[in-house]
């Protein structure tokens, strides 16, 4: 009898538990509704309101659960927003009107900057950030998710790098045709994140993926691999060490073989290309550079400055850009002949709200070095410059 009990009561609790959970799921979280106008960011986690957008204002509300801070801040776009505290424990404010696109945030809580736990993490600034984005009109339909199209694949793999001894992970896009034409090889664009980000940056805020299936599909851009690495060089003390702090030698010792035996690839320059935002445009040209026998398509994104500015190397600023021009990465430029015979594409982009490096690129120009200029307009050092500049680049590959 007593084991009858005990069965009956375990099977009504189990009923209490079904009903609840059927009703949480009915309901969902208990949140207050949202000011009229404001949406949760898309970079939020699974059913968070906030941060939460107005696409029409694009102002950003923010509410953190902190009952015991004495002072909560959000620091978005340099600069802090002082949040108030309700009689709950939830702080909260309202930004000022942002510029459209991705952008980091953190939470200072009592001057400690933390990670905001109602956003997916993405790494920036060399540690993992929040992040907010104010969405563009149907002109950023070229980053978005279209359902209505074929898509390609990003591979996570890991590879063994002896220069850096330690095995370095790479993320690898492959068209959404890669497997059905199994004897077909595809050119290659190895693609560079910027400082204080990683390998998976343009994956995750840059929407590479996106940006690459919409130009394929619609046939502007051949069907190409792209080869995300990382920037850095990452090491165990305990164990070993990296052999060397040139991450640009990797690129082209351990990378390059690596995909070309483990994927079709057209392994001649002429279907190779780099290209690389930020830092990683200056990893770009000291990549290509001294190995123009092994690409022929470069692109720089708000980062040609990163070798321009002193002439390569480090070496001292040059007295005029004319002569600038001439010893820049080792006097690359000095033969315009030689160079523009070797380099197919010379692509070079910024933001309109972001050093300009006009100057040096009509000095090339006048010099006879054949460039291509890109302008994103009214954006800074931000991702949705980058992602406007790859939007330009990748159409412009091996044709």
């Amino acid at each position: 009898m007593k084991k009858i009990t005990l069965l009956m009561v375990a099977l009504v609790m189990c009923a209490i538990a079904s009903a609840q959970f059927a009703g949480i799921q009915q309901r969902g979280p208990q949140e207050e509704a949202l000011p009229e106008g404001f949406k949760p960011s898309a970079t939020n986690i699974f059913l968070a309101q906030y941060p939460a957008v107005n696409a029409t204002t694009r102002q950003v509300m923010f509410r953190v659960n902190a009952p015991t801070a004495q002072k909560v801040q959000i620091d978005l776009c340099n600069k802090k927003y002082d949040m108030v505290k309700d009689e709950k424990g939830a702080w909260t404010c309202t930004s000022d009107p942002q510029v459209v696109g991705f952008h980091y945030y953190a939470v200072l809580i009592d001057g400690v900057p933390v990670m905001d736990r109602n956003t997916d993490a993405y790494f920036g600034s060399n540690w993992k950030s929040s992040g907010v984005e104010i969405p563009e009109g149907p002109e950023g339909d070229y980053y978005r998710f279209n359902k209505n199209i074929p898509h390609g694949q990003i591979r996570s793999l890991y590879y063994w790098s002896e220069l850096n001894g330690l095995e370095r992970h790479v993320n690898v896009y492959v068209p959404a045709e890669y497997e059905q034409n199994p004897t077909k090889k595809y050119p290659v664009l190895y693609l560079l994140h910027g400082w204080g980000e990683d390998e998976n940056g343009w994956s995750n805020q840059g929407h590479m993926g996106n940006i690459m299936d919409g130009l394929i599909a619609a046939q502007k851009a051949v069907p190409m691999i792209v080869v995300m690495e990382s920037g850095d060089i990452k090491t165990n003390p305990d164990v070993r060490k990296a052999a060397t702090n040139d991450v640009t030698q990797i690129y082209v010792k351990d990378l390059m073989p690596f995909i070309e035996k483990t994927f079709r690839t057209q392994a001649d320059r002429d279907h190779r290309a780099m290209a690389g935002l930020s830092r990683g445009g200056g990893q770009t040209t000291s990549t290509v550079f001294p190995n123009m026998d092994k690409f022929a398509w470069m692109g720089t994104f708000s980062g040609f400055f990163m070798g321009m500015r002193m002439g390569g190397n480090n070496a001292a600023p040059a007295p005029d850009m004319k002569t600038q021009v001439e010893t820049s990465f080792n006097g690359v430029f000095k033969d315009a002949k030689a160079f523009n015979d070797k380099m197919h594409l010379l692509f070079i982009s910024t933001g309109t709200a972001e050093n300009s490096p006009k100057a040096a690129v009509d000095a090339l120009k006048e010099h006879g070095i054949k460039v291509v200029f890109h302008e994103s307009q009214g954006t800074a050092h931000e991702w949705l410059t980058w992602r406007r500049a790859l939007n330009e680049f990748a159409p412009r590959l091996f044709k």
